[in-house]
């Protein structure tokens, strides 16, 4: 599959890295074409790997992730050509956080309890199928579950699309080695309010158990 991942951070990079292991086609996005963290990246990766901006990846993949700062990924998004976007998953791993003010972080002005960040960004993709999740974990269990408890945890998803949920539920147990009856599906995508505002709690607790190698269990 060709699949497109949107930024160049830890998160982009854990999963571009992830994808071109399994066999898949990863185009790596940033706002200019050279980025050199982008750059870095495919030189050090196998010949599934390529670069180009966030329009080109968007274009590129038959889905896409968004791996940005929530305080840029609208922004980021303007840039791409929308019917790029048409009939297309998109899994969105942004957190809209602000650390202006210390830790833990902020809800960004206007997120949180009335709106969403999946919410705009499905606003700002109508003909997309943005689906919401992986924002609640570290990186490194992103992209391998069993990396705690023996991958005997839960991941939390939401969007308006059940088709998009279950083909992004398939697509999580089969490349990053999620458990398909520990994927908890919240609702549409306005289930994104909760599901983001989990990660203030989230650093909390990662600073208390100096770790960020852990994550929820519903137990019933």
């Amino acid at each position: 599959m060709n699949i497109g991942v949107l930024g160049t951070g830890q998160v982009g990079e854990a999963i571009a890295s992830a994808l071109i292991k399994k066999g898949h086609n990863v185009r790596m996005g940033s706002r200019t074409v050279n980025n050199e963290k982008a750059v870095d990246w495919m030189k050090r990766s196998n010949d599934h790997a390529s670069i180009g901006n966030f329009a080109d990846a968007a274009s590129f993949g038959d889905m896409f992730f968004l791996c940005l700062n929530g305080n840029v990924a609208l922004d980021a998004l303007r840039s791409i050509d929308i019917e790029d976007t048409r009939g297309k998953i998109i899994i969105d791993v942004t957190n809209p956080l602000d650390f202006t003010h210390g830790m833990p972080p902020r809800m960004l002005e206007g997120l949180g309890n009335s709106n969403s960040l999946g919410e705009e960004i499905q606003k700002a993709l109508p003909d997309a199928y943005v689906v919401k999740t992986l924002n609640t974990v570290n990186f490194k269990l992103m992209v391998d579950a069993r990396q705690v408890n023996g991958g005997d945890h839960h991941l939390f998803f939401c969007g308006n699309n059940p088709d998009a949920k279950n083909k992004v539920k398939h697509f999580l147990v089969d490349n990053f080695n999620w458990r398909s009856d520990h994927l908890l599906d919240l609702g549409g995508i306005e289930s994104s309010r909760a599901v983001e505002a989990i990660v203030p709690f989230w650093v909390l607790v990662q600073q208390s158990i100096g770790t960020p190698l852990f994550n929820f269990k519903i137990v019933k």
